[in-house]
């Protein structure tokens, strides 16, 4: 798979030497938290629009026809990232993405029970443990409740990419620039983003339709966290 060099586009762990990394302090990790559900976070990818590069061209033609890179992020209730992956051509699939990602490693190292907290997914990411995807075909009422918390409690990362690209809408046109300078850009606007949620500057043209988001492909092989979404269905729902 083609993806930029690393040393070209350094914000795969964009907050590493900030506190907003995935393992916070424990009283951060706790605020963090979407009320008392246990999500630590929301993750998705988005298509971030580039003029035709002259090198691996094809590789960075998305599901939908066009150039882009493929930048993944998580982000905590408040639609803040707290770990951006900006590297990758826009054929490149979330799932692989996240499985060649630091963040990925950093959350197996750490992760022993649901108290430490779970990512939530769409269908395109496997169900881990630590990271909960919704169910494909549910059978029961309880399943289908649990799809649609699924699905209310996920959108955050979907708003979150629409306040990212109506704050800065160099994101919604095409970068005419090399995608390593590209990552660069995308990686210093989610800085930018993160400064105004704290600072609670409003969002400018909210009313502006946001068309770009990745066609999710459904993830096909081991899902090791379903006997986990089971439980937290068994016991919620």
């Amino acid at each position: 798979m083609t993806h930029c060099s690393p040393a070209e586009c350094k914000y795969q762990n964009l907050f590493s030497n900030a506190k907003w990394e995935y393992r916070q302090q424990d009283e951060e990790i706790a605020d963090s938290k979407y009320g008392d559900t246990g999500v630590t976070g929301c993750i998705d990818g988005t298509p971030i629009r580039i003029q035709a590069p002259t090198d691996n061209e094809a590789a960075f033609v998305n599901r939908k026809g066009y150039h882009s890179l493929n930048v993944q992020a998580i982000c905590d209730q408040n639609g803040k990232f707290t770990n951006v992956v900006a590297r990758w051509p826009g054929s490149t699939h979330d799932s692989h993405i996240f499985r060649m990602s630091g963040i990925k490693a950093q959350i197996e190292e750490n992760f022993r029970s649901l108290n430490d907290g779970v990512l939530l997914g769409d269908s395109g990411y496997a169900c881990q443990p630590y990271l909960i995807t919704p169910y494909l075909r549910p059978s029961t009422p309880a399943e289908e409740r649990f799809n649609a918390a699924h699905k209310r409690t996920r959108v955050t990362v979907e708003r979150a990419f629409g306040w990212f690209k109506r704050r800065f809408h160099i994101l919604h046109s095409e970068i005419r620039m090399r995608p390593e300078r590209v990552c660069t850009i995308i990686g210093a606007c989610a800085v930018l983003h993160n400064i105004a949620i704290m600072q609670r500057e409003p969002v400018l043209d909210e009313g502006m339709a946001i068309p770009d988001r990745n066609i999710p492909g459904t993830y096909n092989g081991p899902d090791d966290g379903k006997n986990i979404r089971n439980y937290i269905t068994r016991n919620n729902f």
